[in-house]
């Protein structure tokens, strides 16, 4: 590459060179007189030179590339990137890869980096639940002061489990409000903040969760022991049992320990002794487990076994007694590793919303939001005299021009907000919070949809990501329209290339072309070899069994194939003249018909695969010719010289 312009195919001149003076992202090469950037190129060099092991030089990668943009430029001259299908495929991608462009990726990383870090201590809890079944904002009121009263009895002195056994709505009351130990992830996300902010005897104040109002007391905090592979046998002791049969239970969980602390084996036990049926088939190993997941009953045990193969003594806990052996044990996982997990597990609770609404607050700041109070006011009183939000509401407000709220020069007004509100759902509680409710959430989508039309102009590596999405599907859809389907479809082509090329698909060994036909007796085997004289070869198979087999009865056995020494034992003896096959008795007359082929394959069937293969190579080859005389191709070799290889 000697000059400053390389010109490829068809120059349409230079008078382009501005722009490498004036762009900051200047155009490094141009196909069919479309504009491609040195950002573009170097995301997809880099990004294809760390994926590679056999390395391309930086001439070698632009022949590459220019090829595929001749491609992608043949795929739009047909039409390829506008029919609706393409469209609509292109825009699920896009959803997808501007999803965490959408949120604050410091928030996501802060919260997860936050539960795991709660992942690693256990704090032991008890709480009083009063329930939110209420739906207006008074009856909310009236379980919040239920929730303060109690509180205020607790910081009076009374007794925190006495309370929760009278007061909670939930079914821990049984156990006064007993939980147990809990980690990071294993109770929403209100209710986890507030108990890991509490030391040991510290109660919360009243904590909202959507399940109602928490009041949290913490017992004991612990470092996690990490995570524990169990095995037990189970023997089960129904609810309703009589003593006499609870007696009958422990008696009988006794006696295998007994057999185990004489040396029987567990695993075998636990298959023929244990009623927990679903482990038992697996020697009773048990999946791996951390705290919060058993009974406080066998947690106890199973967390205080220190060594690989102890086992416990029968331990009773509502379900029967338990004989648990501590199979493994190991500590939580880096948090790279956990990571993915964590975030899915945020997705799921009150967190999942925080980095997609901290971005939001961000973009309000950005684009200069102003929200018009005065006109909200008036959509929540006209809520509050009608009693609802319905069709009437919305016919009432659907003309009004007045400004809503605004940002980067974009006015939405209360006719747009009549708009957005569902259509043929009426809401009659909590009618005004509603409404506020409903002008946040349309605020919210607007300015983050505004966001994600300007993606690919703000963020140079998404606009490269989502050229390479949609390049890369019209060059599948253009290569496969030129070379791979026309290669598989094309048998004239494919005999063709063959023919030309025969020599190339010499063979090291003969090979026998035919069929191996076991028949019942001679009479059939004579009756067979006469019909196949006036078969075509690819109707022998299908013919011969409709002709001489049943459904009960089969008098002739056939294998087609292409067959080397060693691979049939029929074709071994008869063809290749070595040792004696097994003969079935149901099928003892066996003969082949067919052909040898010592050097070379007959007809391009015979190595389909690599002819195939070969001929969409010469496609590819003759098309990328073809397509470097039709399109105009222009490189800017001093461009190329700045590109940082990484």
């Amino acid at each position: 590459m000697k000059n400053k312009w390389l010109v490829t195919a068809l120059l349409a001149g230079n008078a382009w060179a501005w722009l490498w003076a004036a762009d900051v992202d200047p155009v490094i090469m141009r196909v069919n007189n479309k504009d491609i950037h040195k950002s573009e190129f170097e995301y997809i060099y880099n990004k294809n030179s760390q994926q590679q092991i056999d390395q391309k030089s930086l001439d070698e990668y632009v022949t590459l590339f220019k090829n595929y943009k001749l491609k992608v430029a043949e795929a739009e001259a047909l039409g390829i990137d506008t029919t609706e299908a393409f469209k609509k495929e292109l825009a699920g991608y896009r959803e997808e890869l501007a999803k965490p462009y959408l949120i604050d990726a410091s928030v996501d990383d802060r919260l997860a980096r936050e539960a795991y870090d709660r992942m690693k201590e256990d704090v032991e809890v008890s709480h009083i639940l009063i329930g939110l079944h209420a739906r207006t904002p008074q009856e909310r009121a009236v379980a919040k002061q239920k929730a303060d009263s109690i509180l205020n009895c607790i910081k009076a002195g009374e007794d925190f489990g006495t309370l929760a056994e009278k007061y909670s709505e939930d079914g821990s009351r049984q156990n006064k409000g007993y939980l147990g130990f809990i980690k990071g992830g294993r109770t929403v996300y209100p209710f986890e903040k507030a108990a890991f902010a509490l030391q040991p005897g510290q109660v919360s104040d009243v904590v909202e969760s959507q399940f109602g109002y928490h009041i949290i007391k913490v017992h004991s905090r612990r470092p996690d022991p990490g995570e524990f592979l169990f095995a037990h046998i189970m023997i089960l002791v129904p609810r309703d049992a009589s003593a006499e049969v609870k007696a009958q239970k422990e008696a009988e969980a006794r006696a295998i320990y007994e057999e185990l602390k004489a040396g029987a084996d567990f695993a075998t036990l636990a298959k023929e002794r244990s009623d927990d049926k679903g482990t038992a088939v697996r020697g009773g190993e048990l999946p791996w487990v951390s705290c919060g997941q058993f009974v406080k009953e066998f947690e106890d045990a199973a967390f205080a076994l220190k060594n690989k193969g102890d086992i416990t003594e029968p331990v009773l806990s509502p379900y029967g007694w338990h004989i648990i052996k501590l199979l493994d044990k190991r500590d939580i996982k880096p948090f790279e590793q956990m990571r993915s997990d964590i975030v899915r597990m945020m997705a799921r609770d009150e967190r999942g919303g925080m980095a997609r609404a901290a971005m939001v607050t961000k973009l309000k700041g950005e684009y200069g939001f102003s929200l018009d109070e005065a006109q909200q006011d008036k959509l929540v009183k006209l809520a509050q005299t009608m009693g609802k939000v319905d069709s009437a509401y919305i016919a009432a407000i659907q003309t009004d021009q007045s400004p809503l709220f605004s940002f980067q020069n974009h006015s939405y007004t209360v006719a747009d907000f009549a708009g957005f509100l569902p259509k043929g759902r009426t809401v009659s509680v909590n009618a005004p919070d509603y409404v506020t409710s409903m002008v946040g959430v349309m605020a919210d989508k607007e300015i983050l949809d505004y966001e994600k039309s300007r993606l690919e102009e703000k963020y140079p590596d998404f606009r490269n990501l989502m050229n390479e999405y949609r390049d890369g599907m019209l060059l599948f859809e253009v290569s496969n329209r030129e070379v791979w389907e026309k290669a598989s479809q094309d048998t004239q082509g494919l005999q063709k290339y063959f023919k030309k090329n025969r020599k190339k698909y010499k063979w090291d060994k003969p090979h026998y072309k035919g069929f191996v036909l076991q028949c019942d007796d001679d009479t059939t085997a004579t009756a067979v070899k006469k019909r196949m004289k006036k078969l075509d070869a690819d109707s022998v198979i299908v013919v011969l069994k409709r002709e001489f087999n049943t459904d009960s009865l089969t008098r002739v056995k056939i294998e087609r194939g292409l067959f080397v020494e060693g691979e049939n034992p029929w074709v071994d003896q008869l063809v290749f003249k070595g040792a004696p096959a097994k003969v079935d008795e149901k099928l003892p007359v066996v003969f082949v018909s067919g052909k040898l082929l010592k050097k070379y394959p007959e007809s391009y069937t015979d190595v389909r695969g690599q002819v195939t293969a070969d001929y969409q190579t010469y496609l590819e080859k003759v098309w990328v010719e073809n397509l470097n005389k039709k399109y105009p191709v222009e490189i800017n070799e001093d461009v190329l010289k700045t590109v940082n290889k990484q």
